[in-house]
Order: C-alpha cells, then structure tokens, then sequence
C-alpha cells in the first residue's frame, strides 16, 4: 500500500475497531503496572467533537501513551519510513496511523488531518516535527497552528516525560511515566492562513505545552543568564545572549569599567563599535545576584579564572549551571573544565569551543562547539547559543574541545613565531605543535575528532586569519625579541597561548610525549631559546629540535 493510499485510509475508513480496542485493553494496563503510568489533567480531554492534541515527541510510544488520555481513537501523523514494514504498516495504520514525508511539506498528510478534525475525530500533532531527546524540548513548527486555524478545532496542549528512558537497544526497561495535559486553546477559523499568521498560533500553543512539560519537571530552556568577565569574548557573549531575548547580565570587575560602558554605549577598551542595549544589565560582578540565574559563564582567560572563582563561586546556589568559556591551560597545569568541576562538583558543567571571534561573532555569526558530560544540559545551553545566532554543535568529549584550544593557541603562537624563518618554517612549527598536543589529548582519553572540527582546525584558521588575534601578535612580538613578560602589557589583552606554552611543556613532558616542538617554543617564551635558532631547526635535516631544557 503506497504513501497515497494509506492516507486515503485514514480519510475514509478509519481506524480498525477490533484491533483498536484488543491493543487499548492490553496496553493501558500494561502502561499502569509496567510504567507506572501517571496521567494527569484527563478533565480537560474533550470527549467529543474534532481536537488537536500538540504535545512534544520523546520516544516511540508517545502516540500509544496519548491514547490513554481519550476513550476514542487518536489519529497521528507518523514518519513514512514506518510504513515500509508489511506486518508493522498494518497495525499502526489500523490504530490510526497516517504518514508523512518529513521536509517536503506533505499537504496531503495536512489534507488528511483536516478531514479527520472535520468529520469530528482527534489528531495528534508533534509540532517539533521528529523524536527530541535529550534535554529541554525542541522548537515548534507552524504547521501545528495552521491546522488550527483552517480548521477551528480546539488545541489541547500535552506533554509526555519519561518515554525516551524506557528503551536501551531493543530492551524495554521499566520506568516511571507521566503524561500532563492543559486547557484547550481555542482559534478562529481562517480559510487560507499566512505564514505569519500561522507561526504566531503556534507560538501562542507551544509555550502552554512547554507549560505542561516543566510542570512534569522537564527540563527548562535557558531563560536568563549572567556573563563573569567583560573582555572582549564576554561582552560578546553577552551582547548575542541579550539579543536572542535572553535576560542576561555583564559582571565587571571594578565600577570603572561599569561607568565607562555606560557612558559609552558599548565596550569600548575591548570590544569598541558594538553597542550595548539597555535591556543588557551591566554591574560590577560582586553585586549581582547569581542564585536565581538559569546558566552563569565564566568568560575570563584561563590563568584569571582561580580568581574569578574564589571571588564569586560561594555565592553560586547549589546546582547553577556553568558554562567554561576560558581557553587554555591553568598556572597548575589543568584544563578550565577540571577546575571549575572540581570545585561545584553537582553542578551541571560545559565548555565552550570553536572559532567565534567576539566583534566578527556579532556581525557575520560564527560556529561553536559545546562539550558536556550531560546531553540533556549540552543541549540546553546548545539551545540558548543558538537563540542567540550561533552555529552549534555539541558533544561528550570536554576533554578534547579543551585540548583542541589549547593546541590551537599553542599552534598559533608556533605559526607568528617561526614565520621569521618563512612560510614553510611557520607551517611546520604549527603541524608539529598541533601534532604534539593531539598525541598528548590520545593519551588522557581525548577522541581526535575535536581536533579535525570546530575546535581544533576551525578555530585554528580564524585565530590565524584574525587581524586583531592575540595569540598571533604575540608570536610576532615574540620573534622580535620582546620578553614575553611585556607581550601581554603591549597588547592589552590576554594571550592564552602564550601563558601555557611553558606548563603545556611541563604537561607532554610527564606524560612521556615526545615534543620537541612545543619544548623548543616553550623555551623561547621563556627566552632560554632564540626565536630564529628554533625556527630554523624546524625545516633543517640533521639539526634536531632541542629538548627540554631543567
């Protein structure tokens, strides 16, 4: 039976009575013993006449658990490739399955749902279009309230939770489950709806959804936020966070620098020409209220960020989420992430990559990586970021994000450096340091995929085509001969790669990694080594690399 036919089915003949009430008188009580199955707000169910029931998507059995909440036949729209299967076609179809051909604007699936609503029946919407799991739920699209209003029918705005967890492999494992449904909503009949006019319904239906699901304890999205640290990369931060509708707030570190941004309009020692809206709270970090925030972000360089937690870390309330945004490495040698873990240890905790220089970020948008041990958070903070206009991909592997910076850095500072010996030197001097730091990241546990993607090369070459980089200018003040210890007064600014050459160093030395490369340019930093002699080492046979120097 083809695509065409089976929704013809659902128009037509309905639902098959025998099956429908065989599996309903199996699979409630099954629901109740095996799931523990809670249902609440069964009073507001219509228990006749045309209803659309919008409710988030999670697993499998959402469509068969929403039974449970009506004594008729629910009709649901299910992916096409479920339909492939005979024996499997037959039975959802016969319960009151119809399919849909996702990302082609089926309008025969949106044909079949009308004359069900018209012929006084009940249709099930996923407004996010596929199964969103884990974390908070997923956005809505309009055609949820484009039925609405081409039909008239009542919404009831549902929410199921527990479902994504009942499955490992083929394995179905018992485990609470909990479906909440709200007041029906209810539109005006419009025989041809815009596109505007039907986006606007559906933002107005899935809120009361999402209602419905916090009310459960799903997950929340983010909703307010406060950025630590008003350097370039923060006040960025900040800026995107505020401008995707986020309440967020800037902390600085001194009145000064919240007067100047004030009188100014914007940041203008770190991140000049880009305004600061009003709706954007600024205050000195000390005196803003971190309990009550959603997501708080460390946004300081890695070798301020002890500080940073000491001045403010007890005020965090239990469990506040963080964000690490610091690249590099620490004065002792760790990752920002294993600090900032160690000392909030119950908090939910991710890291930032990926190249997303701050004024460029806010002009032409930029690419990111969020890692996270949780999915569920990951993909909360992924959600916030790209509220914001972020390009965001997420993943589990903290520990190769944060390596992947600190080899970029490193890298960076390697490239500026050997240029002084000519294109070729600069290009080695950057592979074999790139190349060390993902031999050292193999041997912590690090996948190497952080270092092919976003992270690793991605925030590579913007850190080397940026004109205002400051790991870049360092190398090139470091091969002038300029200490290391006047770079970061000329510049401003912080050089992450420049303070963690020497314990990045240290660190590939105890693991046993052979690393010639960033030994040599540690000991340039620390002007035990000449630039040019490092350099020319680099590309000439025969005139190995020195070693680490005790």
């Amino acid at each position: 039976m083809d695509h065409d036919a089976l929704q013809e089915r659902a128009r037509t003949r309905g639902v098959n009575p025998l099956v429908y009430w065989i599996v309903r008188a199996f699979f409630q009580p099954f629901f109740h013993l095996y799931f523990r199955l809670s249902r609440v707000g069964r009073e507001h169910v219509p228990q006749e006449g045309p209803v659309i029931f919008a409710c988030n998507h999670r697993s499998f059995l959402d469509p068969f658990i929403l039974g449970t909440l009506a004594r008729r036949p629910l009709y649901f729209v299910a992916k096409q490739e479920l339909f492939t299967n005979p024996l499997l076609r037959w039975f959802i179809s016969s319960l009151g399955a119809f399919p849909v051909a996702r990302g082609t604007g089926d309008n025969g699936a949106m044909d079949t749902a009308r004359a069900i609503l018209e012929r006084g029946d009940c249709v099930v919407i996923f407004p996010e279009g596929t199964r969103v799991r884990p974390g908070p739920l997923g956005p809505a699209r309009r055609g949820v309230g484009r039925l609405a209003l081409e039909t008239g029918a009542p919404v009831l705005p549902v929410a199921v939770i527990g479902t994504e967890n009942i499955r490992r492999g083929l394995r179905v494992r018992p485990h609470k489950v909990r479906v909440r449904a709200g007041r029906a909503l209810r539109f005006p009949t419009v025989e041809e709806p815009s596109r505007p006019l039907a986006q606007a319904v559906t933002e107005r239906i899935w809120p009361c959804v999402q209602l419905q699901w916090e009310w459960l304890g799903g997950m929340a999205p983010v909703r307010s936020a406060t950025v630590l640290g008003a350097g370039s990369w923060g006040t960025g931060l900040a800026v995107s966070l505020d401008r995707g509708g986020i309440d967020t707030a800037l902390g600085c570190r001194g009145d000064a620098q919240v007067e100047a941004i004030a009188r100014d309009g914007e940041n203008r020692q770190y991140l000049p020409g880009v305004p600061v809206a009003p709706s954007l709270t600024v205050a000195r970090a000390g005196t803003l209220d971190l309990a009550g925030r959603d997501l708080v972000i460390f946004a300081v360089p890695a070798r301020d960020l002890p500080a940073l937690v000491a001045a403010h870390g007890d005020r965090l309330a239990p469990g506040t989420p963080i964000l690490v945004c610091s690249k590099g490495l620490l004065p002792n040698g760790q990752l920002p992430s294993e600090y900032v873990g160690e000392r909030f240890p119950g908090h939910d905790l991710a890291c930032l990559g990926g190249p997303a220089h701050s004024a460029d970020a806010l002009a032409h948008g930029a690419s990111v990586v969020v890692g996270g041990v949780d999915p569920g958070f990951t993909r909360r903070v992924a959600d916030a970021l790209a509220s914001a206009g972020f390009d965001v991909t997420d993943t589990t592997d903290v520990l190769g994000v944060e390596l992947a910076g600190v080899a970029k850095n490193a890298a960076v500072v390697a490239a500026s450096t050997a240029a002084v010996g000519g294109p070729n030197a600069a290009g080695a001097a950057a592979g074999k340091v790139f190349a060390e730091v993902h031999e050292y990241a193999r041997t912590r546990g690090a996948r190497g995929d952080a270092f092919a993607g976003l992270a690793g090369a991605g925030d590579l070459v913007a850190t080397v085509v940026a004109a205002q980089s400051r790991n870049r200018r360092a190398g090139e003040m470091l091969a002038q001969g300029i200490p290391s210890a006047e770079i970061g007064v000329a510049l401003g600014q912080t050089a992450e790669g420049l303070d963690a050459l020497p314990v990045l160093a240290g660190a590939l030395r105890e693991a046993r990694v052979t690393a010639p490369a960033v030994t040599g340019l540690a000991a340039v930093v620390e002007g035990r080594q000449d630039a040019e002699e490092w350099a020319a080492a680099l590309t000439t046979p025969g005139r190995p690399l020195k070693r680490a120097v005790a």
